[in-house]
């Protein structure tokens, strides 16, 4: 997500903690869009790895990884996921990676 108009420039999803989705999409951001300066995440193995430190490093984008427990400290993101899971994937109740994937739950226009 840029920071300075909350557009989410690319995203991926896992439900495990391969790291191999996280720099896929930061590749995609550096490539179709441009370097941003500084990359804020959290500390999870996936943006510690070092794929996506490499990355990032190799870019010469500086790294900002919030502090445990903090997640004031990347509040737009979290107010994303909490957008996504209540406006989408509660509502849908996907059964699996490839249905929220495609937007499709599997249920019929008809179903309550």
């Amino acid at each position: 997500m840029d920071w300075a108009n909350r557009k989410v420039l690319s995203f991926r999803l896992s439900n495990t903690l391969d790291t191999s989705f996280c720099p896929e999409a930061l590749e995609e951001v550096i490539s179709r869009y441009w370097k941003p300066h500084i990359f804020n995440t959290d500390q999870g193995s996936q943006f510690t790895s070092e794929d996506f430190t490499g990355i990032l490093m190799k870019n010469d984008i500086k790294i900002s990884m919030d502090g445990r427990g903090r997640w004031i400290d990347n509040v737009f993101i979290e107010r994303l996921w909490k957008s996504v899971k209540y406006e989408d994937v509660y509502l849908k109740a996907y059964n699996s990676i490839s249905e929220a994937t495609n937007g499709n739950s599997g249920l019929s226009p008809s179903t309550p």
